[in-house]
């Protein structure tokens, strides 16, 4: 019986989507890869041999999973909801992120809207699952939180129009751009220090393509922090749009299949608290989600 989660949508010129969510589950750095069905259900798709990798993306990894569960999904083994979820895909190549890409966040930040996108690398190493806990860093006085929108390359792009830019998009996570502010701001201010510590990059609770969203730029993004609401925007008031920063991006460096791209943050971070800042301390429990992305959870330790 075919399954609407995976009917197949080829537009011209572009990545031939399939309408699915992928997740990845299992201990850490033993993670299987699966899928989360329309009603829920997780299944585990080992037997497809691969997997979610930059090889997968680059050689249409989308269609050839959608083909294989046309004919295997019956005899994929259901994942139970108590298995712990990793990040939905694997260590990319690298994490691209977008600073003050929100006016209200700049604002808050007492900094100047840029002229240009504001780009930075998170460490790989700070990938983590959805809901596993949050590590305070070694002397860390101000560990911040920062819900937004990730971006998930599906084949290398290199000076690609802003025409031609989703095309080259193989879907959308959750993303918490943890942030040490201190280390970020007040030691030589170079930013990687303070967003690529362990844990500081959950990602997921899965990966949606493309045709699970209706609208990428008009999605509610929130995230409250012991049940208090501190971050509640929208993807519509991105300064630059997702096209522009792949197409911008594109420009300086290749993005591979895989790359995460994470868009920035609106307003409500720790740092910009009034009258004082806010920052996280242990036993904190974060949550946060995208509308269409899901919820994840985070627990400060």
């Amino acid at each position: 019986m075919r399954n609407a989660a995976f009917n197949l949508v080829s537009p011209a010129n572009s990545l031939k989507h399939n309408s699915m969510k992928l997740i990845r589950f299992g201990a850490v750095d033993a993670e299987k890869p699966g899928v989360l069905l329309a009603d829920g259900t997780r299944l585990d798709v080992s037997a497809f041999g691969e997997d979610y990798t930059e090889q997968f993306f680059a050689t249409d990894g989308l269609t050839r999973l959608k083909n294989w569960l046309s004919n295997n999904q019956a005899s994929c083994p259901v994942v139970s909801n108590e298995v712990r979820l990793g990040p939905p895909t694997t260590r990319p190549s690298k994490i691209i992120c977008i600073g003050l890409n929100y006016s209200d966040h700049a604002k808050e930040s007492n900094m100047q809207l840029p002229p240009e996108p504001v780009v930075f690398f998170k460490a790989t190493s700070a990938i983590c699952g959805p809901n596993d806990p949050l590590i305070i860093p070694r002397n860390s006085t101000k560990t911040d939180w920062e819900v937004e929108l990730a971006v998930v390359i599906g084949k290398r792009a290199s000076y690609v129009s802003e025409e031609e830019a989703l095309n080259y998009v193989a879907g959308y996570m959750l993303h918490n751009d943890y942030s040490e502010r201190a280390f970020q701001l007040e030691r030589a201010g170079q930013w990687v220090k303070g967003k690529s510590c362990d844990s500081f990059a959950p990602l997921g609770p899965f990966l949606a393509t493309p045709d699970e969203i209706k609208d990428v730029h008009n999605l509610r993004l929130w995230l409250s922090v012991n049940d208090k609401m501190y971050q509640d925007g929208n993807t519509s008031n991105l300064v630059f749009k997702i096209p522009f920063l792949i197409s911008y991006l594109s420009e300086f460096m290749s993005l591979l299949p895989g790359d995460i791209i994470s868009t920035g943050t609106p307003a409500g971070v720790g740092l910009g608290q009034k009258p004082d800042p806010i920052y996280i301390k242990k036993g904190d429990v974060i949550k946060l989600g995208i509308e269409g992305l899901g919820e994840s959870t985070q627990t400060a330790i």
